[in-house]
């Protein structure tokens, strides 16, 4: 299945990527960072991927998380990573992400404090 991407907004300034499919290497996983890209000529500089339709991450994936964590952190904004499961959310623990990104069961649990 290739990566669909699905945007919803949390008021007043949060960006929900809402991520179906696989992060893997491939021009699909791009269009992933060209939509951060996006979102921050639009000033929208707080960005939850929602990763709870994500079946497979390879090592494209965790590069594509940190740049698009970079790119966020560089403009004065953050990214959260929220509904990992099963061995997504194991490949982010393996990989330290959850210690760099911060990591939550819910959108609704990383939008808080945000």
């Amino acid at each position: 299945m290739i990566l669909e991407i699905k945007d919803k907004r949390i008021e007043p300034d949060i960006l929900v990527l809402e991520l179906t499919g696989k992060i893997i290497l491939g021009n699909d996983s791009k269009r992933l960072e060209w939509r951060v890209d996006e979102g921050l000529k639009q000033d929208q500089k707080k960005v939850i991927f929602d990763l709870a339709g994500i079946t497979s991450l390879d090592s494209t994936g965790i590069g594509i998380i940190i740049f698009c964590y970079g790119k966020l952190k560089a403009a004065g904004g953050g990214l959260r990573v929220a509904g990992a499961q099963g061995v997504v959310g194991q490949t982010l623990k393996l990989t330290n992400i959850d210690t760099l990104v911060g990591t939550y069961a819910s959108v609704t649990e990383a939008a808080q404090g945000f």
